[in-house]
């Protein structure tokens, strides 16, 4: 062979060795970039063109796909749909997934390694893909429970089972039917998408678990917590609880509700301090107390933590003890200030308590089937540790039970059953109606459900809101749902 033969196969040797690179490294190391381009249309009629798995509340679909006539082959469907958006979330063509549609997106759609035998057996038998059922732990008859006593008022509804974290009610509002988003028609699901965007009222934002609200009252467990585990109270301690409370550093001074008195000595118990929901007492004792002692308390009960359940969540916040002045002490102690929570992070306050004192991780998932049914994946409960004592959750619950019977809470009373509860009006700015919330947990010797409700402003009542008048009954009807069930 001549050199210009030997140097002309070296060429063509070196071009099919580029070639063979060049295809390897498409077909291997970048197929998955290239699956996921949102310009690579093969990839979009592959995902839905697959049989999905349902999504299922008390065995019945709440999502689901069904054959469908056009070239997507199946289309996604969601019976009840406002009432079960902020779980579900959409499984959309224009806009994406959200809620457990993305979260457990490869379960659904097939996918996850743990379903390799599954698609090994498709791959074999050239069988049609499908995916796996994702089961949640929801109530069906909490869940509307919860939908209808909230009514058309703007708010959020969350129930857990104390002793296990489940979450058994997740109602938002406003809010938003997935099935049009999940139209095939681009047009429509883009219009919808768009307009949901650009409401005001925010229906693609789950109140219940990804904003945050001023808690009021509410935060009054937290600080009355902080107060027994220092061992310097217990619920019967005498504290002051003054007419009004000059707010330490100024000259500004804070009232009760109404301006009323909470005792006509100026003194009463840490209990009937909770029991009337006094404001004076609780922002004296938050001072007495120090901010790292709230901020610490709060902590304990999950302040400052994102949880998934399985999709993130928002964090509940109490300011940095460190930034605070004793004036804003003492408005963080009673919820007002700077202090935000989501009403799922309410709602674990009192399954805390209900729990003797140990936080449990929520959670929404209870198992996970494959196309034959077989278990793939199930939760386990998990306790993210203890926030209270048993002797203070034994002592908070008494004093809640007394919030219920005799104090701000008595709406929340059902006949045969001892309701622990407390209510909490927070205040967001002048001339703005306040927002209602209540929260709680029954039976109080043996709790099945803990519940917080959250009414934005005020709710129907506008202005003239209170927890106990707004936010307590709603939780009457959930808590009664759950207990007749």
């Amino acid at each position: 062979m001549n050199t210009t033969t030997r140097r002309l196969a070296s060429i063509v040797m070196a071009m099919f060795l580029a070639l063979l690179v060049s295809t390897t490294w498409i077909q291997y190391f970048s197929a998955d970039k290239l699956n996921s381009d949102p310009r690579n249309a093969r990839s979009l009629y592959a995902q839905f063109g697959t049989d999905r798995g349902p999504i299922v509340v008390g065995g019945d679909a709440v999502a689901d796909s069904v054959p469908a006539d056009d070239e997507w082959n199946y289309q996604r469907t969601y019976s009840d749909g406002p009432l079960y958006a902020p779980l579900t979330g959409f499984y959309s063509l224009v806009s994406g997934t959200s809620g457990v549609e993305q979260a457990e997106n490869d379960f659904l759609a097939g996918s996850a390694d743990a379903l390799w035998v599954d698609r090994l057996q498709n791959l074999l038998t050239g069988a049609d893909p499908q995916g796996s059922s994702v089961e949640l732990t929801i109530d069906p008859a909490a869940q509307q429970a919860a939908w209808d006593a909230l009514g058309d008022q703007r708010g959020a509804v969350v129930a857990l089972e104390p002793s296990t974290g489940k979450v058994l009610a997740m109602v938002s509002k406003p809010t938003f039917d997935p099935n049009d988003l999940a139209t095939h028609n681009t047009k429509k699901a883009n219009d919808a998408y768009v307009e949901l965007l650009n409401d005001d009222d925010d229906p693609l934002i789950s109140r219940a678990t990804n904003q945050i609200y001023p808690p009021g009252s509410t935060f009054k467990l937290v600080t009355a917590a902080a107060a027994l585990e220092s061992g310097d109270y217990d619920e019967n301690t005498v504290i002051d609880a003054p007419v009004t409370y000059t707010l330490p550093g100024t000259t500004t001074d804070l009232p009760n509700y109404g301006g009323e008195a909470c005792s006509p000595t100026g003194e009463q118990s840490l209990a009937d301090a909770l029991r009337i929901s006094c404001n004076t007492a609780f922002a004296k004792l938050g001072v007495d107390l120090g901010a790292d002692a709230l901020a610490d308390q709060a902590a304990a009960f999950g302040f400052g933590q994102s949880y998934d359940v399985p999709f993130a969540t928002a964090t509940s916040v109490f300011p940095d003890p460190d930034s605070l002045s004793p004036d804003q002490v003492a408005q963080s102690a009673i919820g007002q200030y700077d202090d935000r929570v989501t009403p799922l992070q309410v709602a674990m306050v009192s399954a805390a308590i209900a729990n003797d004192g140990e936080v449990m991780q929520p959670f929404s998932v209870g198992a996970i089937r494959d196309p034959e049914l077989e278990v793939v994946s199930q939760t386990r409960e998990s306790a993210l540790g203890r926030a209270i004592s048993t002797d203070t959750a034994s002592q908070l619950t008494d004093m809640m039970v007394g919030v219920v019977e005799s104090g701000s809470g008595t709406s929340a009373q059902i006949s045969g059953v001892t309701v622990a509860g407390k209510t909490g009006t927070a205040q967001t700015v002048p001339d703005v109606p306040p927002h209602a919330w209540f929260t709680g947990f029954a039976p109080a010797d043996d709790p099945q459900v803990a519940v917080a409700v959250f009414v934005e402003q005020g709710g129907s009542m506008g202005s003239e809101a209170t927890g106990g008048r707004v936010a307590a009954p709603i939780a009457k009807a959930v808590i009664e749902a759950v207990l007749n069930g």
